[in-house]
This record gives C-alpha cells, sequence and structure tokens, in this order.
C-alpha cells in the first residue's frame, strides 16, 4: 500500500469527517497538521501540494486530492473492502451523496456562522436568527432519520462521518440537540459506533472550550 498522508487541522469539522472516513475504512494514514490559525496553510511547501491551500488534504504516494467530502468517497473506493460506506447501487449512493451536500451547504455552514463569528471574529452574541436556522437543519436532520437507525439506511456510511462531526462541533460549544429526539439517539450511536469518533470529539472540545470562553452566558 502506498504512503497515505492526510493533512489535517482537528479544530476543522470537515478535516475531522475526512479522518473519521479514514478511520471507517480502515486506511492506514499519516496525519500532519496544518495549523489554519497560524496561517500554516498559506507556506509555499503546502501551497505546491495544494494551490488552493484549503485543509483537509489527501496525498496518496503521487495523488493528491483535496475537499474532505471527495477525500472520503476516494478512500472507500481505493481502499474499503466493500461497499457498504459509500454504496455503488445508484439510488443508495445517491441518498448518501445528498447527505454529504446537506452537511457542507446547510448542516457544517449553520454551525459555522455560529462559532466563527465568535471564535474568530470576537463577538459576543448569537443572533435569534443562527438559532433559528440550526433549528431547521437539525429538524430535517430528524426527518431523514424517520424509519432508518443512520443518515442514509440500515448501515452508517460516509455521510454519517461527516454529519457526526459537524454535531460534535455544535455539542461542544454548548447547543442543546435534545429536543430533535431522532438526532440526539443518532448522534448517541455515533459516539459507540464510529471508529476514531473520540478522535473527532477531542478536536470538537478545543474549538468548543474557545467558543464558551469567548460568548456572553446563555448565548446557545
Amino acid at each position: 500500500m502506498a504512503a497515505v498522508t492526510l493533512y489535517h487541522f482537528p479544530y476543522s469539522a470537515p478535516s475531522r469527517g475526512a479522518l473519521l472516513a479514514a478511520r471507517a475504512v480502515g486506511v492506514p494514514v499519516e496525519i500532519k497538521e496544518i495549523n489554519l490559525f497560524e496561517g500554516k496553510q498559506l507556506e509555499p511547501d503546502f501551497i505546491k501540494i495544494n494551490p488552493q491551500h484549503t485543509i483537509p488534504t489527501l496525498k496518496d504516494d503521487d495523488f493528491v486530492l483535496w475537499d474532505s467530502h471527495a477525500i472520503a468517497s476516494y478512500l472507500v473506493t481505493a481502499y474499503g473492502k466493500d461497499d457498504k460506506l459509500y454504496p455503488r447501487n445508484p439510488q443508495q449512493k445517491a441518498i448518501v451523496d445528498q447527505r454529504l451536500y446537506f452537511d457542507v451547504g446547510i448542516l457544517y455552514r449553520r454551525v459555522r456562522e455560529i462559532f466563527f463569528p465568535v471564535v474568530r471574529l470576537g463577538e459576543k452574541t448569537v443572533g435569534e436568527e443562527k438559532k433559528k436556522s440550526m433549528e431547521e437543519a437539525l429538524g430535517w436532520m430528524d426527518q431523514f432519520l424517520t424509519g432508518r437507525p443512520w443518515l442514509a439506511g440500515t448501515e452508517f456510511t460516509i455521510a454519517d462521518c461527516w454529519c457526526a462531526a459537524s454535531i460534535s462541533t455544535l455539542g461542544e460549544m454548548g447547543y442543546d440537540i435534545s429536543s430533535h429526539r431522532k438526532t440526539s439517539e443518532w448522534y448517541e450511536k455515533c459516539k459507540t459506533e464510529l471508529p476514531g469518533f473520540d478522535e473527532n470529539l477531542e478536536g470538537a472540545k478545543i474549538l468548543g472550550d474557545a467558543f464558551k470562553q469567548k460568548v456572553d452566558p446563555g448565548q446557545i
């Protein structure tokens, strides 16, 4: 097996999602941390690897890939023992893809809209519109989970890896998801059944602690 390297930043939910996918596939990866807060992604050596200087980035021998969701599907295709994590069946695959697009376009985006202004821009409050938007996204997750234990079916897939990374960030910031029963039950399953979940949680906790130190009490 060629050497697989993941350029990773543990505070980043997309980066943790890619690592969760790697752990689920079972492919050994060498982790090289790139601290985005210190601007390490802008150093010339990294830009040579990824001119868009985004994290995560995967290097598999001479092959380089970025975008966390693309990394996950590649790892399953290249190294998966079967297609359970990313089905070949067109309809099942389409459901997984939809959940991945939901994460990148809605769920993670709305989580980021809450934490980024506080952690990086110094804001002290979280607007009610942001909370309302987050509640809407969690409500949709509850609907996805109606009649199934995992987001795309009866077994976990790479879509669960991504949404778990996003929800763990939200939870460690102190956001209460318990009113969304199905999502809450699913998240408890993720804690015990997703390989590498504790590793993911370590990064989420650091970001969550930074958020809670800066935001006014009772804001979330």
